[in-house]
């Protein structure tokens, strides 16, 4: 399990970046480290101001997903953000954004939530990566 799982986040949908956030925490529950690299509208979802903020669902998950989602909630589910959080407490989890992303959506490094760890290029991303699955979400 030396080599890292690498999420690149592209969508900003709640149900998506709860799903990267699970997927990262059982990787880092197992010792297995973690790269996440935002791009888009993921990224816009990480600025501080935003982080906390309803970022709706995939068109796919329609009435039925918005009801299920909204229950887990109100039973006690933590937040897609929370959930990294938790990741980042008990494993290895690096979470950089897109340079790239950051110019086309003209973000500066200080509006993005410490979650954040820092920002880098694709490349940069690709060398941490290693021989490691890279799922893209």
């Amino acid at each position: 399990m030396d080599e890292p799982l690498n999420l690149v986040l592209f969508s900003g949908t709640d149900d998506k970046l709860q799903a990267a956030a699970i997927l990262t925490a059982g990787a880092a529950a197992l010792g297995r480290p973690v790269n996440v690299f935002l791009q888009y509208w993921a990224l816009d979802a990480f600025r501080a101001d935003r982080i906390d903020a309803d970022h709706g669902l995939a068109p796919e998950a329609g009435t039925a997903g918005r009801t299920a989602v909204d229950a887990l909630r109100k039973a006690g589910q933590a937040s897609w953000a929370e959930t990294l959080r938790q990741a980042k407490d008990i494993g290895s989890v690096d979470i950089q954004a897109c340079s790239l992303s950051m110019d086309l959506l003209g973000i500066d490094e200080t509006a993005l939530d410490p979650i954040v760890d820092g920002v880098e290029g694709v490349t940069a991303f690709h060398i941490s990566a290693g021989n490691g699955q890279i799922v893209f979400i």
